[in-house]
């Protein structure tokens, strides 16, 4: 039997000091409600987006308590089943996203879900993408906003984190304290105007805890390969801690030398970027399935 948490139970900052609201063993699948990321307060047009509780922004749902999970240890998280609700809403204005320099009000839009897309307007549908914007674990030092990413996952606002998507996360934390939350019906690279179609929802996720594995930013493998996720002040400097986390976790993996895996890397390797609206950008860094294969060697080291 799946286990449950309701949205009722929300977090604004990953914290190592937010007292767990459930306890879970290691293995368990559980499945977590969620807000949209303006707590479901925008509900028609006629909501002035303005006058909403600014200070209930990105909620995510948790803490969750894992046993047996220390310091030093990785959480793997994988997204078996995400659901989303039947209507979305975007919101953008001045000083918010790429844009916001041009834009003189603060506007939103609700967006209908049905049939599989999400109607911008009468004559627009869009595919959806359903995915997990804020998911992450406590850092190590102070508490962390839910709207900042960083090496404990958090704002990461990241497309393929989907269903199907397993994330390993470096533990920080006794129990790591996992929390999610700010779904999107769909969202583009970049997040540009500052939100994706915003959505609440569920998710059924199984959480694992992996002993003593060394790991220093959020790791995601799905059916076509693996990435880095880095959370920078700069896209460069997001960029390079990526390509240097990849570059070193094949070298151990599959024993070429760095020379060889730099080459490698520059004829394979994908710089894809998350989002460049929050108060950290996201970047990624993709490598295919099939190098790991051709070596037989396991994505994390056993």
């Amino acid at each position: 039997m799946t286990e449950t948490l309701s949205c009722q139970d929300v977090i604004y900052a990953f914290s190592k000091t937010h007292p767990p609201v459930k306890r879970i063993d290691s293995g368990t699948t559980i499945e977590i409600e969620t807000y949209d990321c303006f707590k479901n307060q925008v509900q028609s047009a006629d909501t002035k987006i303005s006058g909403i509780d600014w200070d209930a922004i990105n909620p995510a749902t948790g803490p969750i308590f894992v046993n047996g999970a220390s310091a030093g240890d990785v959480l793997k998280v994988t997204i078996q089943k995400l659901n989303i609700g039947d209507q979305g809403v975007m919101a953008t204005g001045p000083d918010l996203g790429v844009m916001g320099h041009r834009l003189t009000e603060l506007e939103s839009k609700i967006i209908p879900i049905e049939n599989g897309v999400a109607k911008f307007n009468n004559r627009l549908s869009i595919p959806l993408n359903p995915m997990i914007g804020v998911i992450g674990v406590a850092p190590e030092g102070e508490p962390i906003s839910c709207g900042t990413p960083g090496t404990h996952g958090g704002n990461m606002d990241t497309k393929l984190i989907t269903e199907g998507a397993v994330l390993y996360f470096p533990v920080f934390a006794e129990g790591a304290l996992f929390a999610l939350g700010d779904f999107h019906a769909a969202m583009g690279d970049g997040e540009v105007g500052v939100s994706g179609i915003e959505v609440p929802g569920s998710a059924v996720v199984t959480l694992e805890v992996i002993k003593n594995t060394p790991l220093n930013h959020p790791l995601l493998e799905n059916e076509k390969g693996f990435t880095f996720l880095v959370s920078a002040e700069t896209l460069d400097e997001a960029v390079k801690i990526a390509v240097e986390e990849t570059a070193d976790l094949l070298a151990a993996r599959t024993k070429l030398s760095l020379s060889e895996v730099t080459m490698l890397l520059s004829a394979v390797g994908q710089v894809q970027v998350s989002q460049v609206v929050d108060p950290l950008v996201t970047v990624r860094f993709f490598v295919p399935r099939y190098i790991l294969e051709t070596y037989g060697a396991a994505l994390l080291a056993e």
